[in-house]
């Protein structure tokens, strides 16, 4: 499966000037909204995701997606798992789990995002299940910007990957596009405006 070649097909993998959810700026951006509109596409995706983690004969419980950007992703996972989904929501800038939605204690829970850039969202989402009681045995996203290590990849994490190392964390692609912090962003050094696209800008 050529994960960029469907994302281009998609045109959801952008070239421009983009403000990050991290305040990082970069040339590209992958909108997986896009890929993920169609549903034979995001159910493709995520059956081979769900081989990738049940060649590894880990259990899984459930399935928690961060909002926004995880819904899709994280329904689709389940589904392919055949494992219950659920989703945690930010309530005035907190990550938190509700709509009636529980977690058992020793629950077996995997946190997948459609893209995972350190794994920031993704950290507080499974710090929210932990605190519940249950255990989070898996992360997983359609892609990684190339920040953290994932299964089947030789791209090491860098030192901004928060995504802890001794969880397995599985994706389908690598997307390791260079990222500048404002003041050094050779973009804006040439008098172009970055534009904030995605679930926290528009």
């Amino acid at each position: 499966m050529d994960v960029q070649q469907i994302y281009k097909d998609a045109h959801a993998l952008l070239e421009g000037h983009f403000k990050l959810s991290s305040g990082n700026h970069s040339q590209f951006y992958l909108q997986s909204a896009k890929v993920l509109e169609n549903p034979r596409t995001a159910e493709a995706l995520a059956a081979a995701l769900a081989t990738q983690i049940q060649e590894q004969g880990i259990a899984i419980d459930t399935v928690c997606a961060p909002a926004l950007g995880g819904l899709i992703a994280g329904y689709a996972l389940a589904s392919a798992l055949d494992v219950r989904y659920i989703f945690a929501e930010r309530v005035e800038g907190d990550m938190t789990i509700r709509r009636g939605f529980e977690v058992a204690k020793g629950e077996k829970v995997l946190i997948c995002e459609d893209i995972i850039t350190t794994g920031g969202s993704a950290m507080e989402a499974a710090a929210v299940i932990e605190r519940l009681g249950g255990d989070v045995v898996a992360f997983a996203a359609l892609a990684n910007r190339g920040f953290c290590r994932r299964e089947h990849s030789s791209i090491q994490s860098k030192n901004n990957c928060k995504l802890p190392h001794h969880i397995p964390f599985f994706a389908l692609a690598d997307f390791d596009f260079a990222m500048y912090a404002p003041e050094a962003c050779p973009l804006c050094l040439g008098g172009s405006i970055a534009v904030k696209p995605g679930s926290r800008g528009n």
